[in-house]
C-alpha cells in the first residue's frame, strides 16, 4: 500500500455561506434551520444550492448526458498528486488571459516536466476576489470575464503529460470567454478532475502536494461542493 508522507496540510475549500460568488443564473445558498436547542433539544439545518457551487469538482455528465455521475468516481481516483502553476503575477488584473503553453512550458523549464497522473493546479490570483462577487465574477454585454486554460493548453496537458486533471481559482477552469468549454470537456470526457473555486492555491509549492478530494456522492450529480486538502510533503 503506498504511504502518504507530509509536513503540512493545506485547505483548498472555501467556506459555504448564502453571500458566496454564484455562476450566473444558479440557484442560491439557501440554509433553513429546521430543529434549534431551545425547541427540540438540538440544532439541524437544511441546505440548498447547485451542484457548480462553492468550491467543487464537475463530472463527466456536466456535458454528456450519458456520462458519469459524480458518485462514479472510484475512490482511489480522488486522491492525487500536484503541480502548481503560480500566475499571479502575470495574469494580474486580466480578466480575459487565456492561459497557454508557453504558461506551460515556462513552469517546466523552472520546476520540470509536468508528472503523468497529476491534477495541475493554477493559481491565478483570483481567490483574492471571492469575497466579492461582482469582481469575482464579471459579467457584461459581452458575457463573463475571468482568466481559464485556453484549449491548446488543456489538449497540451492531456495528450502531452497525460494529467489526471485541472483545478484553478476562478469559477471555471475555461476562461469566461470560452462559451465552448473546450478545457472541461476535454478533461471530463476521459473521465478526469476539474476543479473550480479554489482557495489558498497560494500556500502551495510548485511540487510535492497531494490532493485528497471529497464529495457528495449524488447520484447522478452533475458536480458536487467539494472539501479539497492538499498535503504538502
Amino acid at each position: 500500500m503506498p504511504s502518504l508522507h507530509f509536513n503540512r496540510i493545506v485547505n483548498l475549500s472555501h467556506p459555504i455561506h448564502p453571500g458566496i460568488a454564484l455562476w450566473p443564473d444558479d440557484p442560491p445558498v439557501v440554509f433553513k434551520t429546521e430543529a434549534s436547542l431551545p425547541t427540540q433539544g438540538y440544532y439541524l439545518r437544511s441546505f440548498s444550492m447547485g451542484e457548480h457551487s462553492a468550491t467543487h469538482m464537475n463530472a463527466p455528465n456536466s456535458f454528456d448526458a450519458d456520462a458519469m455521475g459524480i458518485d462514479g468516481y472510484a475512490p482511489e481516483s480522488l486522491v492525487r498528486p500536484a503541480v502548481m502553476v503560480d500566475l499571479a503575477s502575470r495574469v494580474r488584473e486580466d480578466a480575459d488571459y487565456v492561459i497557454g503553453v508557453q504558461d506551460l512550458e515556462h513552469w517546466e523549464q523552472a520546476h520540470g516536466r509536468i508528472p503523468q497522473g497529476c491534477v495541475v493546479l493554477f493559481h491565478t490570483g483570483w481567490q483574492s476576489r471571492w469575497t466579492d462577487p461582482q469582481r469575482f465574477i464579471q459579467v457584461d454585454a459581452h458575457g463573463l470575464h475571468f482568466p481559464g486554460v485556453g484549449a491548446a493548453a488543456s489538449r497540451f496537458l492531456l495528450e502531452q503529460r497525460d494529467i489526471a486533471g485541472i483545478g484553478i481559482d476562478t469559477h471555471g477552469v475555461d476562461p469566461g470567454q470560452d462559451t465552448t468549454f473546450a478545457s472541461n470537456r476535454g478533461v471530463l470526457q476521459r473521465g478526469g478532475i476539474i476543479l473550480e473555486c479554489l482557495a489558498h492555491l497560494d500556500q502551495l509549492p510548485p511540487t510535492g502536494s497531494t490532493l485528497v478530494i471529497g464529495v457528495l456522492r449524488l447520484e447522478a450529480g452533475s458536480g458536487s461542493p467539494a472539501s479539497v486538502l492538499a498535503f504538502v510533503s
